[in-house]
């Protein structure tokens, strides 16, 4: 199997880290460092739209015409979860605040958009999305 520079200098400093993604998504986390999650194969998420699966990991997958980008789960208010709506916002269970497709806030109490993070594929084409330690 041949892997590109790229691909070796991220996984390489994955596991110096002590941070490791295992196939099926669980997370290999060693002290309060950034963890990698597998999303699976990136080909899951060709058509628009948001894509809960990985709520409870912290974040959603948002398609976009050409744009995939992983938002946020957790409301910057009081970093209770969000729900993903049927019209493709988001909105906190907690204190009411909505956040557009974009992850702008649309109605307070929250002040700050919700962060993006980083996503890449690797040499097999699945989607990893690089998270925050919670």
């Amino acid at each position: 199997m041949r892997v590109n520079r790229r691909t070796f200098l991220v996984l390489s400093a994955a596991f110096a880290a002590g941070c490791v993604s295992t196939p099926g998504g669980a997370n290999l986390s060693a002290g309060n460092h950034e963890n990698i999650v597998n999303a699976g194969p990136a080909s899951q998420y060709l058509a628009d739209g948001v894509y809960a699966r990985y709520r409870d990991r912290g974040f959603f997958l948002v398609r976009r015409g050409a744009n995939l980008v992983a938002l946020s789960a957790i409301c910057t208010h009081r970093k209770c979860k969000l729900d993903a709506e049927a019209d493709e916002t988001f909105y906190c269970p907690c204190h009411g605040s909505t956040f557009d497709v974009d992850g702008k806030v649309t109605e307070g109490p929250a002040r700050r958009d919700l962060p993006a993070y980083e996503i890449f594929t690797n040499e097999k084409g699945e989607l990893l999305v690089k998270i925050p330690a919670g």
